[in-house]
């Protein structure tokens, strides 16, 4: 029952049944989805903790990056119906699409400088806050 019950939490946000058809074609880095979403990476992070919780997406650490990819064969049942499910219900959507367009491009982007984009980001918002503190 548990099972089901994180499943139905992790589809009940847009943001992580676009993370899980962006995922149909193969493995991302983090900041290729953080990317994609146009979220925070904490954000981010938090969405792929869910969907990583129902056990819908897998992980790996690849020295500073981490990579999520959908379940395997090795999944549940319920894991593997609910991933076809969205897939099957999803993959005419507008949004969806214009995912799948997009992403072919945010693949051919140096994920070095995606990640140092976040982190240059998140150095000058703490700048900032530290500036307006003062």
């Amino acid at each position: 029952m548990r099972n089901i019950i994180n499943i139905a939490k992790a589809l009940s946000d847009e943001n992580r049944l676009r993370v899980l058809m962006m995922l149909r074609k193969g493995e991302l880095c983090l900041c290729q989805l953080i990317e994609m979403l146009a979220l925070a990476p904490s954000t981010v992070s938090k969405h792929m903790a869910v969907l990583h919780q129902a056990h819908l997406v897998e992980s790996r650490k690849q020295g500073r990056w981490i990579y999520y990819r959908l379940a395997d064969a090795d999944a549940p049942e319920s894991v593997r119906k609910a991933i076809r499910w969205v897939h099957n219900s999803t993959a005419k959507d507008n949004r969806i699409l214009g995912d799948a367009a997009q992403l072919e491009c945010v693949c051919k982007m140096d994920k070095d400088e995606l990640c140092a984009c976040y982190k240059k980001t998140k150095r000058s918002r703490n700048k900032s806050a530290t500036a307006k503190a003062r």
